[in-house]
């Protein structure tokens, strides 16, 4: 089989595909708050059933460890959502044994289910040693193709762990590097994932995926939005880390008084920010909103704003997921110049000169003042850029033929890169 054939690629997916109802109970009891991994999640599903590759799920829980989320076990199930037959695999979700536990349990079920989908390709969504390891041992020993999807980079070590946690973090590291190493190809969020952490394997560079699922009509066609007030929008998490205190600085630095800056995200900046809102009342307190509500308040907004500081070691690796989103909306979108963002999102994006408050004022001022014509031609122009080039067909074909491609003879150490471009959209302005 070769890449652009329109054959089936049988695909297992090993990851975090949960249920909704699971998903949802995790929110209610999880420090963190997984919705980018949820939602990336199932559209990969999509992408991959509109370009006719069936797709069967393993999936563990998206928790931190205890006492992050203080459920300790987690039992294993079956599931069906969409049409999607899936596995849970349990785990005892404690540091340590969370990985020894996935690995037992995904080893035990994940041989059965390979065998009997007959999967030409394992599709393995993250940097998660325990399931990794699975694929290189296991998944071609029955001589299915490994393909892993990195959206982030393997353990990162953070401020707060401890000496034993950065000790196991760093052996983390060196186990995804070498469970790469036998893979047949990546799929990778960014060029710089693939080339620090796989730089011998094929690649396919996906930065994101439109998913329509939940997001209503999308981009509506009208020059100014509709409330009295102007609504400055983020949603996201709520942290320093993404910007969000510089985002509040450079919103007071706007003196017209019809402008509200709303946030919408659970982080450490919470509390902050509500004592903001508390003194400024053209700032809202945040709120932590689902989905199906949170797209319309976005569409609703005069511009939505990415404040992410360019200056940290992972951005690099980084791609914010929100843009995508941002852009389907139809609304003017603002954003600092990180370095993750393919060059061709630039005609449809308002760049901050700098990732400083100074720098995004300036660049939320320059959205704001954009002429009706203008607003228009940028916001529709961005929505019918992501739903062709980024859209569930559009990426599910250019998975598919990667994977096929990987579907020849096999090479032990692969001989050359790859990177896959996307295609022009064809569309009228």
């Amino acid at each position: 089989m070769t890449a652009g054939q329109n054959s089936q690629v049988r695909v297992v997916l090993l990851g975090f595909t949960v249920p909704d109802d699971l998903f949802d109970q995790i929110l209610g009891q999880d420090a963190m708050m997984p919705v980018q991994t949820h939602t990336f999640a199932w559209a990969l599903v999509r992408s991959l059933r509109a370009a006719n590759c069936p797709v069967h799920l393993l999936s563990t829980a998206p928790v931190t460890s205890w006492p992050g989320n203080r459920q300790l076990r987690f039992r294993s199930g079956t599931f069906r959502q969409g049409g999607v037959d899936g596995q849970l695999l349990g785990f005892v979700n404690a540091l340590g044994l969370k990985h020894v536990t996935r690995f037992g349990n995904v080893w035990r079920q994940g041989t059965r289910v390979l065998r009997e989908q007959k999967a030409d390709v394992l599709l393995v969504h993250g940097v998660h040693s325990p399931f990794l390891w699975f694929g290189a041992l296991r998944g071609r020993r029955l001589g299915v193709r490994v393909v892993p999807v990195l959206t982030d980079p393997p353990s990162v070590v953070l401020p707060t762990d401890g000496r034993l946690v950065r000790s196991l973090r760093r052996l983390d590291r060196v186990l995804v590097r070498a469970a790469l190493a036998r893979c047949s190809g990546v799929i990778a969020l960014t060029e710089a994932l693939a080339e620090d952490f796989a730089p011998d394997l094929p690649r396919l560079v996906m930065e994101g995926i439109f998913d329509p699922v939940g997001t209503g009509s999308g981009a509506t066609d009208r020059a100014t939005p509709a409330p009295a007030t102007r609504e400055v929008v983020y949603a996201g998490g709520l942290s320093r880390a993404y910007g969000v205190d510089r985002l509040v600085e450079a919103f007071r630095g706007l003196p017209a008084p019809d402008l509200r800056l709303r946030v919408y995200g659970r982080g450490e900046l919470e509390q902050w920010l509500r004592e903001q809102a508390a003194v400024d009342p053209r700032i809202a307190p945040p709120e932590l909103l689902p989905r199906e509500t949170l797209l319309p308040r976005l569409a609703r907004a005069a511009v939505l704003v990415n404040p992410r500081p360019v200056g940290q070691d992972f951005v690099r690796w980084s791609f914010p997921s929100k843009l995508i989103e941002y852009l389907s909306t139809g609304v003017p979108v603002v954003t600092t110049r990180l370095p993750g963002i393919p060059g061709d999102y630039a005609p449809w994006l308002v760049l901050a000169d700098t990732d400083t408050a100074e720098g995004l004022r300036e660049a939320v001022d320059r959205a704001l003042r954009l002429p009706s014509e203008e607003r228009v031609r940028i916001g529709l122009g961005g929505a019918d850029f992501v739903r062709e080039t980024r859209g569930a067909a559009a990426q599910g074909r250019r998975m598919r033929d990667f994977l096929a491609a990987r579907l020849g003879p096999r090479a032990e150490v692969p001989a050359r890169r790859v990177t896959a471009v996307p295609t022009e959209p064809s569309r009228s302005r």
